[in-house]
């Protein structure tokens, strides 16, 4: 029977409805596969050009946003892609095995570092990508487990330019390990301390001065621009590690801990931190603030200018007021008779750079001062060091210290190595 004119057309507007919607179907598939494979290419290029650490939109700041999730590896063995390329477009931590880190530094066999906590081997990733693997000490038991947890529990969930970036992990019976970006030039204590004086100057202060306020600008970022703030307990020369360009990054949150916001103050268990860096309050049965990486971060820019160790004792060429090099300067300082301070931080040549060591010693001394509350936020910090405020003129901040000076009278030997540090500008 013939359909009449209206059932004809009926039937030809379904069948064009039916084409259109196979059409669609087909060009998001064939999209989402594009889509897929330059996800996965752009990843894979950005690492053999040293752009992996480029700032991703799904990592929150000041304004909250999302929490890395981790990417278990196995998925991408199970052929899983498109929750692989998911998880390398939002730049997770990626679980590996031991076997795969035993790939990636062809069997533990270059070491480079080792520690408290551990072992650092460097390795390569298979596209060529060169990364350092810090194996935790399994004898540690519990302290192991709490590094590996503080660690990306951390850094797995920030990013910034100065701060060393997290690839992974691997957490399994034989080996617990995170794998970080390798970086070429090491720590910066073997730059400050592990060589001669004159060799050591091959770091101009203008490339300490710049290394000076990336690390202000990372610690900064942990305590005023993460959504959790985040304390980190060790800011020190051997935390602070060098790039090719000798670009400065934080590493080693082993110690860290997040907090609120809104916690003015934290309790904690036990001592934190490294003598001779970590703040007074830390050996105290007292509450503590982010202010404790305040003050730490002015005992590494007194080492920074003076290129030395804050304590050097015994030393016959060095007089007893200049063991403890940071009370030192404040003597010089009060006195009005930094010459000798900041001749040691410039060489031959950078006598224009010399108000920037001014600056830097002043904001060392405002870091460094005894009460938690009359140092800097590290936003003040950073401001002051780029000569964005105006520093006022520091307390003396080891007066708690008068009772038992010994030998704190100066020193007319000026030719002495000189401790730097950083500047301030207000309370």
């Amino acid at each position: 029977m013939a359909l009449s004119s209206g059932a004809t057309l009926a039937l030809a507007i379904i069948a064009v409805i039916t084409a259109g919607i196979i059409t669609v179907v087909a060009i998001v598939a064939i999209y989402q596969c594009a889509r897929a494979k330059y996800s996965m290419e752009r990843y894979l290029q950005m690492q053999q050009d040293g752009r992996g650490d480029r700032r991703h939109p799904s990592i929150a700041y000041r304004d909250g946003g999302h929490t890395p999730r981790v990417v278990d590896e196995g998925h991408v063995e199970m052929g899983n892609m498109s929750f692989f390329i998911e998880g390398v477009q939002n730049e997770r931590p990626v679980r590996f095995s031991s076997q795969q880190l035993r790939g990636f530094t062809q069997g533990f066999a270059h070491k480079v570092g080792s520690g408290g906590f551990g072992v650092v081997y460097r390795g390569r990733f298979p596209n060529g990508t060169p990364v350092a693997v810090k194996v935790l000490n399994s004898t540690l038991g519990r302290r192991a487990e709490e590094q590996f947890m503080a660690e990306v529990g951390t850094i797995g969930r920030t990013y910034h330019i100065n701060l060393v970036r997290l690839y992974g992990f691997c957490f399994d019976a034989a080996v617990k390990a995170l794998v970080y970006e390798y970086m070429e030039n090491g720590s910066l204590d073997r730059h400050l301390f592990g060589s001669p004086v004159p060799e050591a100057r091959a770091i101009g202060f203008e490339k300490l001065h710049d290394i000076a306020v990336g690390t202000a600008k990372a610690v900064r970022y942990l305590h005023e621009e993460c959504q959790h703030r985040i304390i980190h307990y060790d800011i020190k020369p051997e935390n602070v590690l060098l790039g090719a360009d000798m670009a400065p990054k934080v590493s080693d949150f082993g110690l860290a801990k997040l907090c609120d916001r809104e916690d003015t103050h934290l309790t904690i268990t036990g001592a934190r931190g490294t003598p001779g860096y970590a703040a007074p309050e830390l050996w105290m049965p007292l509450p503590v603030t982010h202010k404790c990486d305040v003050y730490s971060y002015g005992m590494l820019l007194f080492e920074m200018l003076g290129r030395r160790r804050n304590l050097e004792l015994g030393l016959h060429s060095r007089a007893e007021s200049q063991e403890w090099y940071p009370r030192w300067v404040w003597h010089r300082f009060e006195a009005g008779e930094m010459d000798a301070v900041l001749a040691r931080a410039m060489a031959a040549g950078e006598l224009d750079a010399t108000e920037k060591a001014a600056r830097m010693c002043k904001v060392a001394l405002w870091c460094v001062q005894y009460r938690p509350e009359d140092r800097p936020s590290m936003g003040n910090v950073v401001r002051m060091l780029e000569g964005e405020e105006q520093i006022a003129s520091p307390g003396n901040p080891f007066a708690h210290l008068a009772a038992y000076s010994v030998g704190a009278t100066l020193s007319d030997d000026t030719t002495t190595e000189s401790h730097g540090s950083s500047a301030f500008t207000g309370r």
